[in-house]
């Protein structure tokens, strides 16, 4: 469908039509930009190996002893 001919098609409808009209191709844009920014699928275990923790980590920190 070419742009004149959509045009045409509007602008015969009424203005509450042409309301919804509008309100529908703001949905449609908005749900086109979620589409784009959707965030990949995430794999269980992807970063695994990659985040290490020392074997201290839980140990009390000297610095803080006096407030403990």
């Amino acid at each position: 469908m070419t742009d004149i001919r959509l045009y045409t098609k509007i602008k015969s409808l009424p203005d509450s039509l042409k309301t919804e009209v509008v309100d529908f191709i703001d949905l449609l844009q908005r749900k086109r930009k979620r589409e784009k920014t959707k965030t990949k699928k995430r794999i269980f275990g992807y970063a695994k190996g990659k985040i290490i923790l020392k074997p201290d980590f839980d140990d009390q920190v000297d610095d803080f002893k006096e407030y403990m």
